[in-house]
Formats: structure tokens, C-alpha cells, sequence
């Protein structure tokens, strides 16, 4: 039997908490006086961009949370999650700058406030949004979603592109 299409989400935010985790002890290790590992966190933000966002968001972004809003729901999270992808975007961006600049006071700042927006993002939409979804997705809208997933794979991520960024999360201490 196929997955739902928030099982399949939901496994994906198990990599990003992983990559998260090894954000976190690496901010650790600076604050507790090692340099910034620069090479780590060009690798972090390619996954963040490239995982995180152009393959798990853009699903949620393009294909969930557009089917959300055709749907009736008694409320609708959709928006709020819209602007935590975006308040993480800009997260990312300064931890960006912060490496241009060899500065790592707005790397870590930066590390940690998308640490910790992801971390509570995750947490609603593995138990508030998904669930939400479940209930008001027939089994046919379910099909239809992960075949629209499959699609969006095959156009983003290319020739192993993912397994890159799984072998990298399996790398992670």
C-alpha cells in the first residue's frame, strides 16, 4: 500500500531534524570556542536550500498546502507555515552573509533561529497540520497528491541528487 503523502513528509523532516541537530553541537563547539567550521555550513545551507526547501517546501508549498486551501477547513494553517518557510529563508540567507563576511556571530545567531523556528515548525505540522490533511483528503486526493510528488521529484532532484543529500544526512555525527 502507497504512503500518505504527509507519511512521506513527515519522513523527510526526520533528515532536516537531523541536519538541525548537527547545526545545533556545531553551534556548541563555536560558542564554546572552536572556529566556525565554514565548510560544514556551506554543506548545511546547500541541504537547507536544496532538501529542505526546494524539494520538501516546494512539495508542501506547491502541491499540499494549494489542495489545503481548495478544501473546507474549520481553520486554515496554511499561511502561517508559508511565512515560517519565508522567516527561514532569511535565516538562511544571513547565515550566508555571515560566512561572505567571516563573521560567525550572525552565522550562529542565525543557525540557532532556524533551528529553533524549524524545530517548532516541524512539531505543528507533524501534529497539527498533517492530521489536518488526513482528515479532509479521501484516499483518491491522497493518490492524486503523491503522484503530483513523484512529478515534482523527477523535475527537482535529478541523477542521484537526492541520495546526495540523504548521504550527507547519514554522514551527520
Amino acid at each position: 500500500m502507497n504512503k500518505k503523502p504527509t507519511e512521506i513528509l513527515s519522513e523527510e523532516h526526520k533528515n532536516i531534524l537531523k541536519v538541525i541537530d548537527a547545526l545545533e553541537k556545531e553551534c556548541n563547539e563555536i560558542e564554546d570556542g572552536k572556529g566556525a567550521d565554514k565548510v560544514f555550513f556551506t554543506k548545511v545551507i546547500d541541504f537547507i536550500k536544496n532538501y529542505a526547501d526546494k524539494f520538501h517546501h516546494a512539495k508542501e508549498e506547491d502541491i499540499l498546502f494549494k489542495e489545503m486551501q481548495n478544501t473546507e477547513l474549520h481553520c486554515d494553517p496554511t499561511q502561517q507555515m508559508l511565512f515560517e518557510h519565508e522567516q527561514g529563508r532569511k535565516f538562511v540567507m544571513e547565515m550566508e552573509r555571515g560566512i561572505k563576511e567571516n563573521n560567525d556571530t550572525p552565522i550562529i545567531e542565525n543557525a540557532r533561529n532556524y533551528c529553533y523556528l524549524l524545530k517548532e515548525h516541524i512539531y505543528k505540522e507533524d501534529n497539527i497540520l498533517y492530521p489536518m490533511a488526513d482528515e479532509v483528503f479521501n484516499s483518491k486526493m491522497q493518490s492524486l497528491i503523491l503522484v503530483k510528488f513523484r512529478e515534482a521529484e523527477k523535475k527537482r532532484f535529478r541523477n542521484g541528487t537526492k541520495e546526495k543529500y540523504l548521504s550527507f544526512v547519514r554522514r551527520l555525527k
